[in-house]
C-alpha cells in the first residue's frame, strides 16, 4: 500500500476529527496537544493519540468547529430566481474583500430582491485562515440553509450572515445558544469562582479597534483562559452589554463545566481549559514555564565498540516506525466508517422525510402517497429548550433512549425522545416511528410535532402530556387515587378505540407490538395517547400475520405465539390490550411480587379468582363503592378472554369495544391463560398435633374447567 503525502496528510486529520469530537474539544494544533497532555488514557490510547497530534502537527491544515447554523425562517427563494443570483454575488463579494481586514458588510442586488451581508474574521486569524474559513462557511450555508432568505453560521475562526433586511449596525443582544462542554471540573465551586475573575477580566478589558479581547486566570491545578468578540458595526457600548447578557446566560447554563460557548448574531465569549488563540494575537497574560535551557554536547567520534549498538538501536526504530505506521492505517479504515456512515444515514434520513415517496417502506398498492412532510427541529433549539438536556428535565428513559421535557421561546412545551447511541436502534427504527405517526391521525394516538437529524443525534419531538403516563398513576400509592371508576373506563375505551384505529380504520394496518401501561400517555383531561412506535409494524394486502426472528417488546405483556416462536398478528395487541385491561381494573402490575395466594402473575390470580366464582376480589378496592359490580365483572370476563393462549380464540379490538358497551351481548366461555401454572395446595389438619405425624395426608389438587370439575388423590407422605 503506497501512502502519498497528501493521503496521509488527510487520513490523520479525519482520524484526529472523528477522535477528539467524541470528545467534545475543538480544534486547533496547540489545543490538541495541550488538551492530550491533561487527559488521563490508557498507555496504547495515549500512544496512538500523540502520534495521530505528532502526524497533524506535521501535516497540519486547519480544523474548525462549526457552532451553530441557524436559518431564519422569514421566507424562502427559488433557485434561478434574483434574489438567489444576488445572494451568489453577495457571498463571492464577502470571501473575496473580508480577508483584508478581517471585516466586511456590503449588499448587492435592488429592492425586493437585495440581500444583505457580512462576514468577520477573528483577530488572531491570518488572511489566508480568514479566506478559507470564509469558503466553507459559504459552501455550509448554502447547504445548509437552502433557498432560505436569511442564514447565519458561526466557526470558532469567522461568521457569515445574509438577510433580505438590513441589519447593520442593530444589536442583537439576547443569547441565542450555548454549547457547554461534556466535562466538567472535579471542584465546581472553584472553578466557577475562577470563572467569574475571567469573566470579570473580559468584561472590565477595553475592547481592540477589531471589537476582540483575550484573556486569562491562573489556579493551583490548572488555567482558563477566554475571548470575547462582537461583530464591528456595533458600538462598543452595545458590544459591553450583549457580553454582560453573555456572561449571565454562562452562569445558568454552563456551571461547572470544563469550556463553554455562549452567543448571540453580535456577541460571541468563549473560555477553555487549554490556550485555543493563534499564536499572532496579542500575549495573553499566562504564567509561562521556565523552561531550561539544552545543553548540547560536542560531537564525538563513534567508538569501535558502539558500531553494534548503533546498528540494533537502527533496526528497532525502523521496525517501532513502520508498526507505528500501520497501526495508524488501521485504525484509521476502522474508525473512519462510522462517522461517514452516520453522515450518509442522516443525509439519507433528512431527504426521505423531506421528499420521499414512501411507497416502498408502506407497500406498492400505495404508490403515490407520499408521507407527510414533517417539520425539522435544529438541534441547538431542542438543546435550549431542555436547558442542555438536564436531569431535571428528564421525564423517564425506554428502550429508545431517555425522553425530556422542553419549553420553546413561544412558551409551547414539548416531550423530546432522544436515541441512545447505545440502544441499537437504527436508521429504521427511527424511519418506521417517523412514517407511522406522521400518517396516523387520532385523537387517542400520541401526536409528532418535529424530528430532528443533526450531529449524528435522533431526536423526535411529541405534544407533551402534563399527566405523563398511565402506570405513573395506576402503580403508585398515592396517585392511583385520582384514578376513579369513570376516569378508568374513560381510559380503557380510548386505548381500545386507538387499537381499532391501528388495526382497521387506519390507511395502514398497524401491529403495535408494545402496548403496555408506560406507553399510554394521559393529557390534561386524562384522556389516554397511545404511544411509542418504534417497534410497529403494519401488514400489508390481505397479510393476516407476520413471522420474525428478532422478538421485541416488553415480556410481561407479549403473547405467547410471538414470545415464543416470534409470530404476531393483531391479535397479539388484543392479547397486551387484555393485560393491560386486567392492570387497571386491579391496580396491580402483571408480574407484581405481593401478589395473594401465591400467585405467580396477575394472569394466574385472575383465572383462579375467576374459576372460584370469587372475581370481585380482583377488583382495585378504590372501586369497590363508586363501580358498578356488575360491569366490572364483565369487563374481567373480557380481559379472560383478551388473554386466551390460542390466537384464533381471542376477539378482535372491533369486537372486544362492541363487548364492552353491550352488555346484553352473551360472552363466551374463557379458556386458561397460556402462562397459569397449576399448583399444588396442600390441606392438613392443623388442629390435630398428631396430624403432622400421620402416615397419609389429603392432597386436593383443584383445576378449573369449564365444568368445574375437583379431582382429589390420596399420596403418602
Amino acid at each position: 500500500m503506497c501512502l502519498t503525502v497528501a493521503s496521509l496528510k488527510q487520513s490523520c486529520r479525519l482520524i484526529i476529527i472523528s477522535y477528539w469530537k467524541t470528545q467534545n474539544y475543538h480544534f486547533s494544533p496547540l489545543s490538541l496537544s495541550v488538551s492530550l497532555c491533561r487527559m488521563q488514557l490508557l498507555p496504547s490510547k495515549t500512544i496512538h493519540l500523540f502520534l495521530y497530534t505528532c502526524l497533524f502537527l506535521i501535516f497540519q491544515s486547519p480544523i474548525r468547529a462549526q457552532v451553530v447554523h441557524p436559518c431564519q425562517s422569514k421566507g424562502n427563494y427559488t433557485d434561478g430566481s434574483k434574489y438567489g443570483t444576488n445572494l451568489n454575488l453577495l457571498l463571492q463579494s464577502l470571501h473575496t474583500k473580508t480577508p483584508t481586514n478581517g471585516y466586511y458588510n456590503t449588499s448587492s442586488g435592488v429592492d425586493p430582491d437585495r440581500v444583505y451581508g457580512l462576514a468577520q474574521c477573528r483577530s488572531d486569524v491570518s488572511s489566508d485562515s480568514c479566506r478559507e474559513c470564509l469558503k466553507t462557511s459559504m459552501d455550509e450555508i448554502i447547504r445548509r440553509c437552502p433557498n432560505k432568505k436569511e442564514g447565519f453560521i458561526r466557526y470558532d475562526e469567522c461568521l457569515l450572515r445574509y438577510s433580505n433586511q438590513s441589519f447593520f449596525s442593530q444589536p442583537d443582544i439576547a443569547p441565542e445558544y450555548s454549547i457547554p462542554n461534556r466535562n466538567s471540573a472535579q471542584d465546581p465551586d472553584l472553578f466557577n469562582q475562577q470563572v467569574g475573575v475571567l469573566m470579570n477580566n473580559l468584561s472590565s478589558t477595553e475592547l481592540s479597534p477589531s471589537m476582540f479581547v483575550a484573556s486569562s486566570v491562573n489556579a493551583p491545578d490548572f488555567q482558563i483562559y477566554g475571548s470575547v468578540e462582537c461583530v464591528r458595526d456595533i458600538s462598543s457600548k452595545d458590544c459591553h452589554s450583549c457580553l454582560l447578557s453573555m456572561i449571565n446566560w454562562i452562569q445558568n447554563c454552563c456551571r461547572g463545566k470544563l469550556g463553554a460557548r455562549v452567543l448571540s448574531l453580535s456577541c460571541y465569549i468563549r473560555y477553555e481549559v487549554y490556550p485555543f488563540i493563534q499564536a499572532r494575537s496579542p500575549p495573553l497574560p499566562v504564567a509561562t514555564p521556565t523552561v531550561p535551557p539544552t545543553v548540547l554536547a560536542p560531537s564525538t567520534p563513534p567508538l569501535p565498540g558502539n558500531k553494534s549498538r548503533v546498528i540494533i538501536i537502527a533496526i528497532v526504530t525502523s521496525v517501532f516506525i513502520l508498526a507505528l505506521c500501520s497501526s495508524c492505517i488501521c485504525l484509521y479504515l476502522r474508525r473512519r466508517k462510522r462517522p461517514i456512515e452516520e453522515k450518509e444515514e442522516d443525509h439519507a434520513l433528512s431527504h426521505y422525510l423531506g421528499n420521499h415517496d414512501g411507497s416502498e417502506i408502506i407497500n406498492a398498492s400505495m404508490q403515490g402517497d407520499q408521507v407527510p412532510e414533517l417539520s425539522i427541529m435544529n438541534f441547538a433549539t431542542i438543546e435550549a429548550s431542555t436547558n442542555n438536556f438536564s436531569n431535571e428535565n428528564k421525564l423517564g428513559e425506554g428502550g429508545f433512549g431517555p425522553v425530556y421535557k422542553g419549553t420553546l421561546f413561544d412558551g409551547r412545551e414539548i416531550a423530546v425522545k432522544r436515541l441512545s447511541r447505545s440502544s441499537g436502534q437504527g436508521l429504521e427504527e427511527f424511519k418506521n416511528e417517523v412514517t407511522l405517526i406522521a400518517k396516523l391521525q387520532h385523537r387517542n394516538l400520541v401526536r409528532l410535532l418535529y424530528c430532528c437529524i443533526e450531529r449524528g443525534e435522533k431526536l423526535l419531538i411529541y405534544e407533551y402530556m402534563p399527566n405523563t403516563s398511565l402506570d405513573a398513576f395506576l402503580f403508585d400509592s398515592v396517585k392511583c387515587a385520582q384514578l376513579g371508576w369513570e376516569r378508568r373506563h374513560n381510559i380503557v375505551s380510548g386505548i381500545a378505540k386507538g387499537l381499532v384505529y391501528l388495526h382497521e380504520d387506519s390507511r395502514l394496518r398497524i401491529i403495535h407490538r408494545d402496548l403496555k401501561a408506560s406507553n399510554v400517555l394521559l393529557d390534561h383531561e386524562m384522556n389516554p395517547k397511545i404511544s411509542d412506535f418504534g417497534m410497529a409494524r403494519f401488514l400489508s394486502g390481505n397479510q393476516s400475520e407476520f413471522n420474525t426472528n428478532k422478538v421485541v417488546g416488553t415480556y410481561v405483556y407479549m403473547a405467547p405465539e410471538y414470545a415464543m416462536g416470534g409470530l404476531f398478528s393483531v391479535k397479539s395487541d388484543v392479547y397486551s390490550f387484555g393485560v393491560l385491561l386486567l392492570e387497571i381494573i386491579s391496580g396491580r402490575r402483571n408480574m407484581s411480587l405481593h401478589l395473594p395466594e401465591d400467585a405467580q402473575s396477575l394472569l394466574t390470580y385472575a383465572w383462579r379468582l375467576w374459576c372460584s366464582g370469587r372475581a370481585t376480589k380482583l377488583i382495585d378496592p378504590l372501586l369497590i363503592e363508586s363501580c358498578p359490580t356488575n360491569k366490572v365483572i364483565r369487563w374481567i370476563h373480557i380481559g379472560l378472554l383478551c388473554v386466551q393462549q390460542d390466537a384464533a380464540d381471542r376477539p378482535t379490538m372491533s369486537s372486544v369495544i362492541f363487548m364492552l358497551e353491550t352488555e346484553s351481548m352473551k360472552l363466551p366461555q374463557p379458556k386458561k391463560p397460556v402462562f397459569f401454572i397449576e399448583r399444588a395446595i396442600v390441606e392438613s389438619d392443623k388442629s390435630s398435633a398428631s396430624a403432622k405425624f400421620s402416615s397419609k395426608t389429603d392432597v386436593t389438587i383443584k383445576i378449573c374447567s369449564n365444568n368445574d370439575v375437583t379431582i382429589s388423590a390420596l399420596e403418602t407422605r
